[in-house]
């Protein structure tokens, strides 16, 4: 008689691997679709991630149904190793991005963000010339100031101070507030001669489009401000995550234990 808790790890194993097809094929199709750098870093993990689906499904699939107790025994130690690396994860995610906010800027409705109010760990990534070059060629291609360059010409100065900009338009798309530019548009502003800002980011600001504030601290501010949100995110939904992989280890666990007393009724009739 099969046991239930075999049959639970078959029908998740089962239904994990049928969801892992279509993330290796989002990743096949994205590794021919890839017009930019972005795109293309993201193929490798995603087929990555839905191999290790298929076969660690397969195995657990297989173990449980099929009595093969050694697959079994390998599923039941990569399950472990997951939960271990994601709970180490979840943890360092919520460190890592506990410190660090925009700073509300008097008369304005966005926020101004500054480098040195989030984690180092996160501020060596984003101050790595290498990996700051990807980032910001990937924030060209995504366009981010691209509503701000459309509807600049026919926005008045006191409408352009109320909007509420996201962190990297706010960041990357205008210079700092104490700069002390003078508007002529959201992404065109020009610097006055009596400027005594000491900033190093008021002299990194550039009118062209393609420039603009993309080499500034408060962009690499910006985006951190971005990954902090979505890392939080993340963070939650690996706790629920780690629930669900803690319940389906612990059947798998049961299911393993009748594996190896079912092999040792065969041994001993």
């Amino acid at each position: 008689m099969v046991r239930c808790s075999n049959n639970l790890v078959g029908i998740l194993n089962f239904i994990t691997f049928l969801l892992s097809i279509p993330i290796i094929v989002a990743g096949v199709w994205l590794s021919r679709q890839a017009n930019t750098e972005c795109e293309r870093f993201l193929e490798k993990p995603v087929i990555a991630l839905g191999v290790f689906l298929a076969v660690v499904s397969l195995a657990g699939l297989i173990g449980a149904c099929w009595r093969v107790t050694w697959l079994l025994w390998v599923y039941l130690f990569v399950m472990f190793i997951l939960i271990v690396v994601l709970f180490c994860f979840t943890i360092f995610a919520f460190v890592v991005t506990n410190p660090g906010a925009g700073e509300t800027v008097s008369g304005k409705g966005y926020k101004e963000y500054r480098l040195g109010d989030y984690s180092n760990w996160l501020q060596k990534r984003v101050n790595s010339n290498r990996n700051w070059n990807k980032i910001r060629s990937c924030l060209q291609d995504s366009k981010v100031c691209q509503s701000l360059i459309d509807g600049g010409a026919n926005t008045p100065v006191e409408q352009f101070y109320q909007e509420h900009l996201s962190a990297l338009q706010s960041g990357c798309c205008k210079p700092l507030d104490e700069c002390n530019f003078q508007y002529v548009s959201p992404t065109n502003w020009i610097k006055l001669a009596n400027s005594t800002s000491t900033n190093p980011d008021c002299n990194a600001w550039d009118n062209n489009n393609n420039n603009l504030c993309f080499n500034c601290q408060s962009c690499k501010a910006g985006l951190l401000d971005n990954i902090k949100s979505d890392w939080k995110k993340v963070a939650i939904v690996n706790v629920i995550f780690l629930v669900f992989l803690i319940v389906v280890y612990s059947i798998g666990c049961c299911a393993f234990r009748n594996n190896r007393e079912e092999n040792s009724w065969k041994r001993y009739p």
